[in-house]
């Protein structure tokens, strides 16, 4: 057990070790279990889909066992490894609400069990389909660690821990609490059809726009026949494109800076496609079973991570893009596929088992040596979305990218429940043209978290780009401190209501941003705000404004008492799907 009074959260692991004098093996070996008294009680899980992720589902307890979770090889976007147990009438601010979590990137499984009597037993860890581990005398077997916390203060307080355990001992370096940059990422621009000049257009908007950083994406590495033009081909050949980028990487790089505008770059190293140099070369390197035809995932294999030349091969990746290029000082590290047909042609065939947990403590080892050789470089986790978001990978990196779905409608949802065990400066959350939604709404979600730009700049209109360029301004200077280091409120659910609202709140009960979201036509007359000072004064602003557009609000530009805003709450116009407002709270 490990305590962490100042989050209120205790940590939990096992340390299995064979004492005999014979070869033991686990068949199962979970992380913890925790009996509770009673079973009046509400689970709270948050599957999905790639594109759908983390919606929430909460069912009341029955006698039996609720057991879910992951057997995809991954912490994956169909069941993440979070989940709560909270009073029936518990709300977001009032009732018992326990969360549990486990720092575990693999297959997983949580078991909610009420007894005949009326008890309820929960206990999480490794899932145990498929997974079995020979312990040689004297040997040691160690499980993830879980996370567990407890508050009596409704869903958002238990979420106030969790964010506090994340921000002070998960989130790694310097970074922890420092602002995330307004990032420019390039692929639904361009995708993998890019050269210089293309690179530098990007450059010029994000200067124009005020944006800090461009993340150059997939597609700029791979030579002759195997240039990655698309995603069949070039993956596992990480040399710079002789075509899209002939005078390297630190020149492109020096082109960004020149506009005094960073520089980040995709990899993703655990990764080959068949039509590459690596798998001409090394066709045993992957993950696989022998005597069946591999199966492919968006055209690509897996690198078997428990080979030692793989390891050094993946860490080779890293080392020679990032030491020659001082001037990339941000990585975007993908995965996008899950393991399909588990086998190592390195492992003994008594190992074949232990291929799960041995590829997931050889990536936590290359994540680190990452994370120590380059402590300097901010990094972002994606896997096709939120595949690999948790507890156990994100030590290494500063933020995730939740959802390759970024219509802002779908956004609601998926960064409502990343929100319930992830702050909001680790949310990354970027203005697309996805859903072709108003740019509005697109821009208001986008401002909720680490907030990036992923559109053609060049190709948007003018007053469009005005847009932008008013949005960036407005997030750094007034809202990006309340999002990177305010509490969070989560005010109405969009599982409640046509409205969706929430806010952040300055520790000092200053300041506070009110985000409001219509999911669907209908009203929410009024909407309560929680975490002011009831006995300060509020003057009332809406931002985020098109040009021209007047504020609807009653409240703008009126003060009123914390009590007020808090008990009486703001009269909100807000009626129509798509529409969508941004308030500023500011003490006088």
């Amino acid at each position: 057990y490990t305590v962490y009074p100042d989050c209120d959260v205790i940590t939990r692991r096992l340390c299995i070790k064979n004492g005999a004098d014979a070869p033991v093996t686990l068949e199962k070996a979970l992380s913890y279990q925790l009996d509770l008294p009673g079973c009046d009680y509400v689970l709270s899980t948050f599957p999905g889909a790639w594109a759908r992720e983390r919606h929430e589902a909460c069912v009341p307890l029955t006698p039996g066992a609720h057991v879910f979770g992951s057997t995809t090889g991954a912490s994956s976007a169909f069941c993440n490894p979070f989940f709560m147990l909270c009073a029936p009438d518990a709300t977001e601010f009032n009732g018992d609400a326990y969360g549990f979590n486990l720092g575990y990137s693999r297959s997983h499984m949580g078991c909610v069990e009420v007894s005949p009597w009326g008890k309820t037993r929960v206990a999480a860890g490794i899932q145990p389909e498929g997974f079995a581990w020979t312990l040689a005398p004297g040997e040691r077997f160690e499980t993830p660690e879980a996370v567990l916390t407890f508050s009596r203060a409704g869903k958002n307080g238990m979420s106030a821990n969790l964010h506090a355990f994340v921000q002070e001992h998960i989130v790694r370096g310097k970074w922890a609490k420092k602002d995330r940059p307004v990032l420019l990422n390039n692929w639904e621009a361009t995708h993998c059809d890019f050269d210089e000049a293309r690179l530098k257009q990007l450059f010029d908007g994000a200067r124009q726009t005020g944006a800090e950083l461009f993340l150059l994406d997939d597609g700029w590495f791979g030579n002759g026949p195997y240039s990655r033009d698309d995603d069949k081909h070039g993956l596992g050949d990480w040399e710079p494109s002789t075509k899209k980028l002939p005078r390297g990487l630190s020149y492109i790089a020096r082109e960004a800076l020149k506009r005094k505008v960073g520089f980040g770059i995709w990899l993703e190293p655990e990764m080959v496609n068949p039509q590459s140099e690596l798998y001409q070369k090394h066709p045993d390197w992957i993950i696989t079973q022998p005597k069946r035809e591999p199966i492919l995932g968006r055209h690509q294999e897996i690198l078997d991570l428990t080979r030692p030349e793989v390891q050094a091969y993946e860490w080779d990746i890293i080392d020679r893009t990032l030491r020659p290029n001082p001037d990339i000082t941000y990585v975007k590290w993908d995965c996008n596929r899950y393991i399909t047909q588990p086998g190592s042609s390195y492992l003994q065939s008594a190992d074949q088992s232990h291929l799960w947990i041995d590829y997931n403590w050889a990536l936590y080892r290359l994540m680190d040596r990452f994370a120590k050789g380059f402590p300097n470089v901010m990094a972002m986790l994606c896997a096709g979305g939120s595949g690999r978001v948790d507890y156990g990978a994100m030590p290494y990196f500063h933020s995730f990218w939740p959802s390759d779905n970024t219509d802002p409608l779908g956004r609601i949802k998926i960064q409502w429940g990343f929100s319930h065990f992830f702050p909001a400066n680790t949310i990354s959350a970027h203005v697309t043209r996805m859903g072709k939604r108003h740019l509005k709404m697109a821009i208001d979600v986008a401002l909720s978290g680490a907030f990036g730009i992923d559109l053609a700049l060049d190709k948007a209109t003018p007053e469009e780009r005005a847009q932008i360029a008013d949005a960036v301004k407005l997030y750094k200077e007034r809202i990006r401190p309340l999002v990177m280091r305010g509490e969070l409120y989560r005010l109405v659910s969009p599982y409640e209501s046509p409205l969706a609202s929430l806010s952040y709140v300055s520790t000092d009960k200053k300041q506070a941003v009110v985000y409001l979201y219509q999911t669907k036509d209908g009203r929410e007359a009024r909407v309560k705000l929680g975490g002011l000072d009831a006995g300060k004064k509020y003057r009332i602003e809406e931002v985020s404004l098109s040009k021209g557009m007047a504020s609807r609000f009653p409240a703008n530009g009126q003060v009123l008492t914390g009590a007020e805003l808090m008990t009486e709450g703001l009269e909100n116009p807000l009626d129509a799907q798509f529409e969508s407002a941004v308030l500023m709270i500011e003490t006088l």
